[in-house]
């Protein structure tokens, strides 16, 4: 399901969208936008793990074998398809 959105450009920034719809071969205006904020998106998902990848190594360490670890892991998984 798709949905519009309206946004206000200045001139300026619409030549340069209508120029980079243009180089890239993009079909509409619609599709470069969507393409940028997939990307946007995608850097955001790489900052989060980022975040979570240093917080895990600023963590202190843990008892918990890697056995002990994948059976949590499947556990929840399993509680989560069962939901």
């Amino acid at each position: 399901m798709t949905t519009s959105m309206n946004i206000s450009l200045p001139e300026s920034l619409k030549n340069f969208v209508d120029e980079r719809v243009k180089a890239r071969g993009y079909s509409s205006h619609s599709e470069y936008l969507r393409d940028l904020v997939r990307k946007d998106e995608i850097e955001a998902a790489k900052d989060k793990m980022r975040e979570l990848i240093m917080a895990g190594l600023n963590s202190p360490p843990s008892d918990v074998t890697w056995e002990e670890l994948k059976a949590q892991f499947h556990e929840r998984a399993a509680a989560y398809k069962a939901s």
